[in-house]
């Protein structure tokens, strides 16, 4: 049971706000934000995506950097309501086509009729597009995607320049074509989100996929849709070889630990051929989500070197390697590395003729930050920090820093080989 629906933009500003049963202050959106922005509690950086607040639960989750939270007073399975709230923004961006701050102010009465229609005295009703369709009669005001900026990796569809057809997927599920003409179109995309973690001498400790068939439909007359993946998928992990990577003659299976379907999708010849069947329903949806732990290459490398230079000072030396091929472009790529808690400055210094690249040291939390705005496939990149230390460090440089982590987004490429036709 939802007791408030609200979305607030990264500044804090109240879009959007829907009371259901008025169990909740008013403030709440206020209070939700000042304690989100000041998090620091168990020394984590960023607010988990559930908390209570003088007896008010909060969830919360970042889409396309906005932020979708819900409240209530009873204790309601916080799985559930994230989920929820992931289908709720689903469900806005397949009516908007586009889902940012823009799009919600200038479609405000269409976002408020679908959040009655999705809710009713904090009770979900229905999170199909299909079936709102039946119920919701505003109309789209279309945002311009021309003039967007890139969005981040949660920008499903809309990255890169070598997506499909550029600005196709960015309509709304309920608009015509010029003319009163519907669109006869589909979008699959393969999204695939990688957890790797490497030792200090650069071996593999654990490896993880978790992937995403993502379909976008604007088909009429819900014509039957049949995907084929590779012939050799095997579900199930098979004993083999640890951490070594595939050989040659191996190279075409993919094993996947687990994974699930969407309700729409059949399995009648899946054991047979690896074939699904479905009659898509309109709007964004996962047709398969899976799970694979199989050893795999990782599609970066980084190496990690420090050198303390006397009792004050440090230098840290990070290097990047692109282990895929040069046809492919990572984009907006950032590195990040705790360091120690003494240290009271850092002076950067990037490799000559760098392009795109930026660095940064957070002081209140100690970290260095690297952002490049991308790395060809086959190429490495290096950064050289030297730290200054407040004071002589009492322990080893070494233990107080790190572990390095690394977000990115490669359009065009996935890791597991997993295919669609």
């Amino acid at each position: 049971m939802i007791s408030q629906f609200f979305v607030l933009s990264q500044r804090g500003d109240n879009i959007v706000f829907r009371d259901y049963r008025g169990e909740v202050q008013k403030g709440s959106a206020e209070i939700f934000f000042r304690k989100v922005k000041f998090w620091e509690d168990g020394g984590l950086q960023e607010a988990p995506p559930v908390f209570n607040v003088d007896g008010v639960n909060y969830f919360h989750v970042k889409v396309v950097g906005l932020l979708f939270v819900a409240t209530t007073r009873v204790n309601t399975s916080p799985s559930f309501v994230l989920e929820l709230l992931q289908r709720i923004a689903r469900v806005i961006k397949d009516y908007l086509g586009i889902l940012n701050e823009d799009s919600l102010r200038k479609n405000f009465v269409l976002v408020y009729e679908l959040l009655d229609e999705v809710i009713d005295f904090g009770y979900v009703q229905t999170t199909s597009t299909e079936l709102l369709k039946s119920y919701v009669f505003n109309e789209p005001l279309v945002i311009d995607a021309a003039h967007l900026s890139p969005l981040g990796p949660a920008a499903i569809f809309t990255q890169g320049t070598k997506r499909m057809p550029g600005i196709a997927v960015t309509k709304s599920v309920v608009a015509t074509e010029p003319g009163g003409r519907k669109r006869e179109e589909i979008f699959v995309d393969i999204i695939e989100k990688i957890s790797i973690t490497f030792s200090s001498s650069g071996y593999i400790l654990t490896s993880e996929i978790d992937g995403t068939i993502q379909m976008k439909s604007y088909l009429s007359g819900n014509p039957e849709i049949r995907l084929a993946l590779n012939d050799d998928l095997s579900i199930g992990r098979s004993q083999g070889p640890a951490y070594g990577y595939r050989s040659s003659s191996d190279s075409g299976t993919v094993i996947l630990d687990d994974c699930n379907f969407h309700e729409s999708v059949r399995l009648d010849s899946f054991d047979i051929d690896r074939t699904l069947s479905l009659v898509p329903p309109d709007g964004e949806f996962p047709v398969m989500n899976y799970r694979l732990t199989q050893e795999f290459r990782p599609p970066f490398r980084i190496n990690a070197l420090i050198e303390e230079a006397g009792s004050l000072k440090a230098e840290v030396i990070l290097k990047v390697s692109a282990e895929f091929a040069s046809s492919v472009t990572a984009n907006t790529i950032k590195v990040q590395m705790p360091l120690p808690k003494c240290t009271s400055r850092v002076s950067f210094e990037l490799e000559p003729g760098a392009v795109g690249q930026t660095t940064d040291f957070k002081e209140a939390n100690k970290r260095l930050e690297w952002s490049l705005r991308k790395i060809v496939g086959g190429s490495e990149h290096t950064l050289r920090a030297k730290l200054t230390f407040s004071q002589e460090s009492p322990v080893n440089v070494t233990k107080e820093s790190g572990p390095v982590s690394m977000t990115f987004t490669i359009p065009m490429h996935n890791v597991s080989r997993l295919q669609v036709k």
